[in-house]
């Protein structure tokens, strides 16, 4: 029992270098963001004059938080603190 909450509340956001809590909060974060970007795109589905580049700066803008500035993160962290990983 207890293996199975670790797999599932624990693991993922240790792997990543986050709390369980600083998880909730990113990936909440990444939710409402999306969540917005579809709105848009819905919006721009019927009138394609209107959000035209909304949805891609928001893919792009995440897509850096997650990819690009984690990669750092780990740099950063991996080589100052434990070396390299």
């Amino acid at each position: 029992m207890i293996r199975v909450l670790n797999d599932l509340f624990l693991d993922h956001p240790r792997s990543v270098d986050e709390g369980y809590f600083e998880h909730q909060r990113v990936a909440l974060s990444f939710s409402l963001q999306l969540l917005a970007a579809a709105a848009a795109c819905a919006v721009h589905a019927l009138v394609p004059g209107l959000f035209v580049r909304t949805a891609s700066r928001a893919v792009a803008r995440l897509n850096d938080r997650m990819v690009v500035n984690r990669r750092r993160r780990s740099a950063v962290e991996g080589g100052a603190v434990t070396g390299a990983r």
